[in-house]
């Protein structure tokens, strides 16, 4: 741990935190204009790397490195200004998770047609002419063109800042980050200043992916990867504040710096392995800004969002006629088996759609009765999963007693990240739950003694007794005991407090009710019931790995919740039943799984934003005769 390799770390540190902050400023004027949470933000940056990687090697000759290099920024944001255009216009009114599950589903379509249009194999681009080679710092080897990297992120908030404040065009664009109401109220376009910021914030995460050519390949996996670490900056940083944006870039790329310098120490005996915390500790300061600041380092509170989305209508008890038919498919379905044979395919995918059912539920328990956005739920899931296989494996318990005791771990997960989120609302509340989530999926990934690593642990089948139909029968018994008591939470005292304090939480107080303490209750059920889904996950499947805390099955129940329908109690049980189905038989269909599967969500999203079960409802609603009239 000498200083030249303190430095050389720094200096390592300052040039990702340059390509960083290009991604977080793109998606940073993004959200402070428009409001919309840009999930395809990360899609950019990965087609700013190949975008640069095919003009370099077809134009690289004929106008040179560099002029070729810098097409891939004004490419993407001629696409970023076409997504707007076509599909982002249509859903500014939307709920904003309704957004967030229109950019998702982008990201699901470009993915595939980067895999269409230059296959799945890493993507190596040329050195930069004039910087192939290194310098000599304090007697370390710097890569020539890391020096570059570093210079252009002061340049371009430079540029930018200059933009903002010296020309009209930015002018406004600051005051609609201020109150774009009150802009549109006095007679700017707002559609078309729109436009301009969403094509600025995909130029920039363009410029981003591109100047990475000399360094990294270009890859199919750099949009998740991407997006998670933007997002992070531009919390910390504050939500639409470009300083903030870059300060943050800089504190988490050189505490990562530092992480590696650092390496392996001894700490009262306890052999610490910093280089380890790079994966989590973006997340670790996230999490601690926001209990701390929750509108970031350099930002300032958001101010409230007049007239998005119509009010919501409270939840309608099923009658006797809905309650029968409920009793009917539940007998169907603990027959079907019997009608499908021993071993049946189709039984296995009910399973799975079973299991994902009771997950969604219990998200959309929270989310819409509650109000409480969540990105991590796959926290609990994972928890109650990791539970069951080690109180089976570890512990030597049989699979009943692991079935009762791994939810009450995800419950207790609940319990302490409940505690931290319910203080927050709004973005700030959710990316706390994503914070949550992602620390969890580290400490799993990288405790190879407890979790197994990357590799997870396996082995964990039911017994013999509860193997094949024995084993659909219990998933499906624990299922319907699970999604029964949700449903009649919601109908209690604390579904109805719970309501009252998403609909107005001032005036939930002013009654009595202990709003921090009803949805801390409402986490804590969440929690216990996506670990019993997690729990009955790990024995349907044989084993468990940390893909089950990644945030994408955060974003699969979220999914589920909205393609089913967020106002409706069966919304999250069909949008689970469709979400699983679609994602099984379109995956054995086509190579293009994806693309088909956003296309599907797209469609949804812009023709029936109410979810599936939204729509029935609604034409069940005119088809039906009216009371005194008659038919």
């Amino acid at each position: 741990m000498d200083l030249s390799g303190l430095l050389a770390q720094l200096l390592n540190g300052l040039a990702g935190a340059s390509a960083l902050f290009l991604v977080a400023a793109g998606l940073s004027l993004i959200f402070g204009v428009t409001r919309i949470v840009n999930f395809a933000h990360g899609s950019f940056y990965m087609l700013g790397l190949y975008v640069a990687y095919s003009s370099v090697a077809l134009l690289g000759d004929a106008i040179g490195f560099w002029p070729a290099l810098l097409l891939a920024p004004l490419v993407l944001g001629l696409l970023g200004a076409l997504v707007e255009l076509l599909l982002l216009r249509r859903v500014y009114g939307a709920p904003e998770l309704l957004q967030l599950l229109a950019t998702f589903a982008l990201v699901l379509v470009i993915k595939d047609a980067a895999l269409w249009l230059w296959g799945p194999q890493e993507l190596f681009g040329p050195r930069a002419p004039g910087l192939e080679g290194a310098v000599d710092i304090l007697g370390r080897r710097f890569p020539a063109y890391d020096l570059l990297l570093i210079a252009v992120g002061p340049l371009v908030l430079l540029l930018l800042t200059l933009l903002l404040t010296r020309t009209r065009w930015g002018t406004l664009v600051r005051a609609a980050t201020q109150d774009r109401e009150m802009v549109g109220a006095l007679g700017v376009n707002q559609a078309w200043l729109f436009t301009g910021v969403f094509a600025l914030g995909a130029a920039l995460a363009g410029l981003g992916g591109a100047l990475q050519l000399p360094r990294e390949p270009a890859s199919l996996e750099l949009d998740m990867l991407t997006i998670g670490a933007a997002f992070v900056v531009v919390v910390v940083g504050g939500m639409g504040s470009l300083p903030g944006a870059f300060v943050a870039a800089l504190l988490i790329a050189e505490l990562k710096a530092v992480c590696i310098w650092l390496g392996v120490v001894q700490i009262a005996g306890v052999a610490i392995a910093f280089p380890k915390l790079t994966l989590v500790v973006e997340f670790l300061v996230m999490a601690a800004v926001l209990i701390w600041r929750p509108w970031g380092l350099l930002g300032r509170p958001q101010a409230a969002v007049r007239g998005v989305g119509a009010p919501e209508a409270p939840l309608a008890g099923a009658g006797p006629l809905a309650g029968t038919g409920w009793a009917v498919l539940l007998l169907a379905l603990a027959l079907l088996p019997l009608a499908l044979g021993q071993g049946s395919y189709a039984s296995v995918l009910l399973a799975d759609i079973f299991i994902a059912a009771l997950f969604a539920a219990s998200l959309h328990f929270i989310l819409g009765p509650g109000g409480l956005h969540s990105f991590g739920h796959a926290a609990y899931f994972g928890l109650g999963a990791y539970g069951a296989a080690l109180l089976t494996r570890a512990a030597g318990l049989p699979m009943g007693a692991a079935l009762l005791l791994a939810p009450l771990v995800a419950a207790g997960g609940a319990l302490l990240y409940g505690w931290f989120c319910v203080r927050l609302s709004g973005v700030s509340l959710t990316m706390l739950t994503l914070a949550f989530a992602q620390i969890t999926w580290a400490i799993a990934f990288q405790w190879d003694g407890l979790t197994g690593g990357s590799n997870g642990l396996t082995g964990v089948w039911p017994p013999d007794w509860a193997q094949g139909t024995a084993f659909y029968w219990l998933v499906l018994a624990f299922v319907a005991a699970g999604l029964y008591l949700l449903r009649r939470l919601l109908f209690a005292p604390l579904g109805w407090a719970l309501r009252a304090a998403r609909d107005s939480a001032t005036r939930a107080e002013a009654i009595g009710i202990n709003v921090r303490g009803v949805q801390w209750a409402a986490f804590v059920v969440a929690g216990l019931l996506a670990g019993l889904a997690g729990a009955l996950f790990t024995f349907s499947k044989g084993g468990v790995a940390p893909e089950v805390l990644w945030v994408g099955k955060s974003v699969d129940g979220l999914v589920m919740v909205l393609l089913g329908g967020m106002q409706q109690l069966a919304g999250p049980l069909v949008g689970a039943a469709a979400f699983t189905w679609l994602h099984d038989s379109v995956a054995r269909a086509t190579d293009y799984w994806r693309a088909l599967l956003g296309g599907i969500m797209l469609a949804l999203v812009l023709l029936f934003p109410q979810g599936i079960s939204g729509f029935a409802q609604y034409w069940q609603a005119l088809i039906a005769p009216k009371k005194g009239v008659i038919a």
